[in-house]
């Protein structure tokens, strides 16, 4: 037995990886080596990291205003059987993702401006990433969504309650949530191959995919070619929703009365506002992420903060502003309260 034991000890054991697959052992590798990267790096305003703290104040505001405006309408649309519509029910939609892209953002910020921890990592940004682009993208379509209950309201408004029952608006909500988690999932896996081996700084207060792919020390044409596929499907979507006001006016101009006129297309108003809101700020963010690099890296901060924050912030306003009956129902809570 001892003879057999000093034989096992000196024996030489060799590792095998996949058969059948030895070139490829490298690139298998990289998701491993991905998920046990080193933690990326946050940052705040460039230029004004003595005054994070003050920088706290008007974010915190603004996480304020953004959560308790769209949660006001979260429960003001539950509460009231009058507005079980169509109408607020994609309402509810569009509050519902805006408080989840204001929450996807909420703990780092805090963290880096409140707290001065800029770490994070990897799994946690892939996270964080993954909820702020769905989020983002829900918002696109239910958009979409609204303006095709604004061409139904108007052009077919004999068959609207035929058209939009409750059964398809909820078939849509549930479209909408499969289109955009399925969507970004393929995103998620190509990070998790790509080696990171340069700087581990990302530009922002959170993490974003065009921030995190220029990190990368390997081509990563593959993922910048898919998000690029991701922002034109966003492109079709407010394509289709120009296409539908381009017919809802047509129709509205056929109306023969001023005032019908006038009250078809006060309904279009809050939705066209959140729109302009939405897009503008993605246009300009895709823009400066893939062809401003010589651009000051504040602006890069400015427009990818305008985008994220001021939709969620002025959504719950407008609506709540130009629908009369939203309007006195949110103060009639907060009288109650």
């Amino acid at each position: 037995p001892t003879i057999l034991w000093n034989a096992i000890l000196q024996s030489t054991f060799v590792l095998v990886g996949i058969p059948g697959m030895e070139k490829l052992h490298v690139w298998l590798s990289i998701p491993f080596c991905s998920i046990q990267a080193q933690p990326f790096l946050l940052a705040g305003l460039p230029g004004m990291a003595q005054f994070h703290h003050w920088v706290f104040l008007p974010f915190g505001l603004m996480y304020l205003v953004a959560v308790l405006g769209n949660g006001t309408i979260l429960l003001v649309v539950r509460a009231h059987r009058q507005l079980h519509q169509p109408m607020y029910y994609f309402l509810l939609m569009l509050a519902t993702t805006d408080l989840g892209l204001t929450l996807s953002t909420l703990p780092t910020v805090l963290r880096v401006f409140w707290l001065g921890a800029m770490e994070i990592s990897f799994p946690a940004c892939l996270i964080q990433m993954f909820c702020i682009h769905v989020f983002s993208f829900m918002e696109s379509s239910v958009l979409l969504a609204m303006a095709f209950d604004r061409y139904v309201a108007i052009c077919c408004p004999l068959r609207y309650s035929s058209i939009l029952t409750g059964a398809r608006v909820a078939q849509i909500g549930l479209g909408i949530i499969c289109r955009c988690t399925l969507s970004l999932l393929p995103l998620i896996c190509l990070l998790t191959w790509l080696p990171f081996c340069r700087s581990h700084v990302l530009s922002h207060p959170y993490c974003l995919h065009q921030d995190i792919i220029r990190l990368a020390c390997t081509d990563a044409t593959l993922n910048s070619l898919y998000g690029l596929t991701l922002v034109l499907v966003a492109v079709l979507d407010f394509v289709l929703i120009a296409l539908s006001y381009i017919v809802i006016f047509r129709t509205v101009l056929g109306i023969t009365s001023r005032e019908e006129q006038a009250k078809a297309l006060n309904t279009c108003v809050s939705h066209f506002c959140a729109v302009l809101i939405f897009y503008i700020p993605l246009a300009g963010l895709s823009i400066i992420h893939r062809y401003g690099r010589n651009a000051p890296p504040i602006s890069h901060a400015v427009m990818a903060n305008v985008y994220l924050f001021v939709p969620p912030i002025l959504n719950p306003i407008l609506y709540s502003m130009k629908s009369k009956s939203t309007l006195q129902r949110v103060l009639r809570k907060l009288n109650a309260l």
